[in-house]
């Protein structure tokens, strides 16, 4: 008995690579992908064109604005001087007559001279003081009190006489000020030690 011929079954075979890639590599295709693609770039240019624009008038709106801060800091400065200042002229124009009438004094006695012009300095030395005031700036009170690092500075020790507790201010070799709250300059100071304490500076 002879045998049939046996048709193998027919299977499924994918087309060829090139015909799949056909579709996608066409002509047209890569035309239309390439202006795609040159069209998003030029976008793309065009916004970075446009942020760098951005951030130069930022930058320089910036710039500008400090410059504008400083000047106005400035000035604020100046004016404050001359807030401070003008009522002091006052004072200078008190001392530039107390200096006049005290070399208008032939003929007079000493005493005389000596009191009119312990009344003028007097005088204007309140008048400074009320200045000082005005702006806010006090004398800082020393003898007798505590010793305050925060607003004295201990130039020497000496032992504490009887009644002194140690630690007091004994003396105040320069007047403190405070503007405020705010220390213009510390008082300088003597300082009770204890009793057995030898006199000595204090660095």
């Amino acid at each position: 008995m002879e045998p049939k011929d046996v048709q193998s079954p027919q299977t499924h075979t994918e087309p060829p690579l090139e015909s799949q890639l056909s579709d996608t590599t066409a002509p047209g295709n890569l035309s239309e992908e390439t202006s795609a693609l040159t069209a998003r770039i030029q976008q793309l240019e065009a916004e970075l064109a446009q942020l760098q624009d951005k951030f130069l008038r930022t930058a320089a709106e910036l710039q500008n604005y400090r410059r504008r801060v400083e000047q106005e800091k400035q000035q604020l400065l100046e004016l404050g001087k001359a807030a401070a200042l003008r009522p002091l002229l006052d004072v200078l124009d008190d001392l530039e007559r107390s200096l006049a009438a005290a070399q208008q004094t032939e003929g007079q006695d000493v005493e005389t001279v000596l009191r009119q012009l312990r009344e003028g300095v007097s005088l204007v030395y309140r008048k400074f003081l009320d200045e000082l005031a005005r702006l806010g700036v006090q004398p800082i009170e020393a003898t007798g009190k505590p010793f305050d690092p925060i607003l004295h500075e201990a130039l020497l020790q000496q032992p504490a006489p009887e009644g002194a507790v140690p630690g007091t201010v004994l003396e105040e070799i320069q007047k403190g000020y405070l503007l405020g709250e705010r220390v213009l300059r510390h008082s300088r100071v003597v300082v009770a030690a204890p009793p057995d304490g030898k006199e000595q500076p204090v660095s």
